[in-house]
């Protein structure tokens, strides 16, 4: 996948580990991750508590090793890299943000 592919995927991933680690967890705390794809250095800061942490980590190196140029949506793709219990976690996480960040954007179109 292009870096800017890459990028965007991660900054995806921060968003929605970010409001669901804010709503559901506690003792969250600044995790700063430097990564290298494709020889571009991306730097991501991350408020989320240790165990988000984590799966943003293995989240992270699941997506370097993508090995689509073209990359699918994880619950369409032919060749899974997510472990079957890490995906349920993940798309628990999504679901759970993608939720929320729908109704706020009716919300706003209602009330603005």
């Amino acid at each position: 996948m292009t870096t800017e592919k890459f990028d965007s995927e991660i900054r995806t991933l921060k968003k929605f580990f970010e409001y669901y680690c804010e709503n559901k967890h506690e003792q969250s705390k600044l995790y700063i991750k430097s990564v290298v794809y494709k020889e571009h250095t991306f730097v991501y800061e991350f408020n989320v508590c240790e165990e988000c942490a984590k799966d943003i980590s293995y989240s992270i190196n699941r997506l370097e090793g993508c090995i689509h140029e073209e990359k699918p949506r994880c619950r369409k793709c032919p060749n899974p890299c997510y472990e079957k219990p890490m995906w349920k976690k993940l798309a628990k996480v999504m679901k759970y943000g993608g939720i929320h960040f729908k109704l706020d954007s009716i919300k706003k179109s209602l009330f603005s």
